[in-house]
């Protein structure tokens, strides 16, 4: 994870807060947001970590809580953090805007769990591979946005190397490594590579044979993002192809993690995994 927090935990933290001050006075959504002379949509927005806020609407916001200094210091500061810019604001022509937040809170877990199943996870992509699967659901994108593309998950990747890195485990359906994507030599690079990543110790790499039958995960892909503590961020990611849910009530947590357990116990280890796409590798 990142040595100082982002920007995205920053916003998510100070909305957090807010809410909690707001509520803790019994001062209903309306009231404040009328106090900023802002739509009460803004500031649910705000107040979910979804928009950034001005530091001079927090003061605003203290003067209706009478919170005083040194606490108020505290918001306006976590205010202007979290107005900053992340590095992944540099691709934000090649990104959704709700794909930012994933971006941000990826770069601050501790740990990643992810099931996926048709696709390799983009934290273990190479960049043909990523080409390809970019080509494929964009057949008109350019030569310049598709290498930007790629260059963004090699960049996302870059965590994934530093001397504090997160943990990844990802379980792969078996048809993300029977179904082959670009020519004959970018998939076995991709395969190879997989290999390879599976050996370092921050990443636990599994496939879920079809042997396995039917199973938990059947109905969708989805990332649980676990943070350090103190940090109450804990979620649940689920994309789509124009957006993503994401889930952070206790329960729904509860569900994910009971259901990412289950398949990690009817997937293959770490080692029989590493021996069956070193197998597919050298078959091609």
């Amino acid at each position: 994870m990142a040595n100082t927090p982002s920007p995205t935990i920053r916003r998510r933290q100070l909305g957090k807060a807010l809410r909690r001050e707001r509520e803790n006075r019994k001062i209903t959504l309306k009231g404040a947001a009328d106090w900023l002379d802002t739509t009460t949509s803004n500031l649910s927005k705000i107040e979910l970590g979804k928009q950034a806020i001005k530091p001079s609407h927090v003061r605003l916001l203290m003067q209706l809580f009478d919170i005083g200094a040194p606490e108020s210091d505290t918001y306006i500061r976590l205010a202007r953090e979290s107005n900053e810019r992340g590095w992944w604001a540099s691709y934000s022509d090649t990104i959704p805007e709700w794909f930012e937040t994933f971006l941000g809170l990826e770069a601050d877990a501790e740990e990643l769990r992810t099931y996926t199943a048709e696709l390799i996870d983009g934290l273990l992509q190479t960049p043909r591979y990523a080409q390809a699967i970019v080509r494929t659901y964009w057949p008109q994108i350019s030569d310049d946005e598709l290498q930007r593309s790629a260059d963004l998950r090699q960049a996302r990747q870059q965590q994934l190397r530093t001397p504090n890195p997160p943990v990844l485990k990802v379980v792969l359906n078996e048809a993300v490594l029977r179904r082959p994507v670009g020519d004959v030599e970018v998939w076995k690079e991709q395969l190879e590579y997989l290999v390879a990543a599976g050996e370092r110790e921050n990443v636990t790499l599994r496939v879920l044979p079809f042997s396995a039958g039917p199973h938990p995960a059947m109905t969708a892909p989805f990332t649980l993002f676990k943070f350090p503590e103190g940090y109450d961020m804990d979620a649940v990611y689920i994309e789509n192809e124009r957006g993503a849910l994401w889930l952070e009530r206790p329960a729904d947590r509860a569900r994910y993690i009971d259901v990412f357990d289950r398949i990690c116990s009817l997937a293959l280890s770490p080692e029989e995994t590493s021996h069956l796409i070193a197998n597919l590798a050298h078959d091609l």
